[in-house]
């Protein structure tokens, strides 16, 4: 499932570590699939699980590190296929095990971590990241390195993995999590919640969220989860989730998850949070006057660019937020209230009048989530949508999408499709490439695409 370049771009860091989260990275393995066995009671905050992980050695190694924080402490870890080990200890967000033999290269095993304690979100360079506490439940958002603050994970977004996640909370409460939900079993006073995720997914995008939830339909494959007493809100500030999914299905191809769901929690959210094959919203995101229709657009486009198709690196977020920044203009063209120009041009004006000091290509750990990013990335996309003209532009779209389906990819991955476009539409290369160059490389804000 992995591929050579997750390792390749780990060892090119140099030190090891990656750049933007400061997190030394996991050397010589890939996590093929994680089994997570997990139990919650919610009035304590208390977690305690099981991690079954699924091993492929890459490299000759005699020890492993994985990621997990602090407030989860390991209590035992264990392996199959006759693999022994020597000890194993956490510190600094790690857990280090060290084994009685070296294994070799090739080599596949489960290797069990028992663990437990009351989660809580990880302190990062952006506040702090992962599982929270709500006024009546929990909910996980971790982009971009918050997994650990519940399982012990390779926490990088280079590294994809398949999931069976098991959650047994008190009865009262409803658990959400990824992927299809393929049982739900009562037992005494607690029901377990079976959610198994068949698409490749990076950690990050791995979500829980347990409350007081009631559900409903939106529309032929979306789905809302809300307290019972938001339902009219819900449904009035949803009522386009649908046609806003087919019409993104019209333009980028096929949804590439079996449904979508949007989870509405009864706290108040700063932003609005992506996970795979869900979005969650906070209640006062709900107000009744659409005015936040955008984000509701923007969410659902991560579904296709960030989630089906990974970016490698932190430093290419870009590709994520610009391509999601669009979208909401691409769903304002739909509706016909204005155009992708328009609403481009606006947003150039607002740029023009900010620092000059970013990068787009590598924006750095500070300015990585800056609204910078979102909008000169999004104007980025439509300088090549002005350049090679829609027909040709949707179809380099929709090839890159469909080539890196369930995968990780770095810029060039889509560069090479826009390359492609431009030479069957009889676009001089030096052209193109000076395009990308102002855009992406260059300080100061290029000239608005004509």
């Amino acid at each position: 499932m992995k591929s050579l370049l997750s390792t390749a771009l780990k060892h090119l860091s140099g030190e090891f570590k990656d750049s933007y989260t400061g997190v030394d990275f996991n050397l010589g393995f890939s996590i093929e699939h994680y089994d997570l066995e997990l139990v919650y009671r919610v009035e304590p905050n208390l977690l305690s699980g099981v991690a079954k992980l699924h091993i492929s050695i890459e490299e000759d190694l005699d020890k492993l590190t994985l990621d997990l924080g602090g407030a989860m402490a390991t209590r035992r870890v264990s392996a199959n296929e006759g693999i022994k080990i020597t000890r194993f200890r956490q510190s600094g967000g790690k857990v280090r095990i060290t084994f009685d033999d070296t294994i070799e290269a090739g080599t596949d095993f489960v290797l069990t971590v028992r663990y437990g304690g009351n989660p809580r979100p990880i302190r990062t360079a952006w506040g702090e990241i992962g599982w929270e506490e709500t006024e009546s439940g929990a909910l996980v958002a971790s982009q971009p390195n918050g997994a650990p603050s519940w399982f012990p994970c390779d926490d990088t977004p280079s590294e994809k993995a398949t999931y069976d996640i098991r959650v047994t909370a008190d009865s009262p409460f409803t658990v959400i999590s990824n992927g299809k939900l393929v049982s739900k079993k009562a037992q005494n006073s607690t029901t377990t919640w079976h959610y198994k995720v068949d698409s490749p997914m990076a950690t990050y995008l791995a979500t829980i969220q347990v409350g007081e939830y009631t559900k409903f339909k939106l529309g032929r494959n979306t789905t809302a989860w809300a307290p019972a007493h938001l339902r009219a809100r819900v449904e009035e500030e949803f009522k386009q989730q649908q046609e806003m999914l087919d019409f993104y299905e019209s333009v980028f191809g096929e949804y590439p998850f079996p449904d979508y769901q949007v989870v509405i929690t009864d706290d108040e959210l700063e932003i609005p949070l992506e996970a795979q094959g869900l979005s969650i919203f906070g209640s006062n995101h709900i107000a009744g006057d659409h005015r936040f229709e955008r984000l509701i657009a923007h969410e659902l486009s991560h579904q296709w660019f960030g989630n089906a198709v990974g970016i490698s690196e932190w430093k290419d977020i870009w590709l994520n937020e610009g391509f999601a920044c669009y979208c909401e203009w691409l769903w304002v063209e739909h509706l016909g209230t204005s155009t992708a120009h328009e609403v481009a041009r606006s947003h150039y004006l607002v740029l023009s009048r900010k620092g000059q000091d970013l990068t787009l290509a590598d924006p750095g750990t500070r300015d990585m989530f800056d609204d910078r990013v979102y909008k000169r990335g999004a104007i980025t996309i439509h300088a090549l949508r002005r350049l090679l003209g829609d027909e040709a532009f949707f179809a380099a779209v929709r090839n890159y999408l469909h080539g890196a389906r369930h995968s990780t990819v770095v810029p060039d991955d889509f560069i090479g499709h826009v390359e492609a476009a431009a030479t069957r539409a009889g676009i001089a290369t030096e052209e193109l490439a000076e395009l990308l160059d102002v855009w992406l490389n260059q300080k100061p804000l290029p000239k608005f695409p004509a």
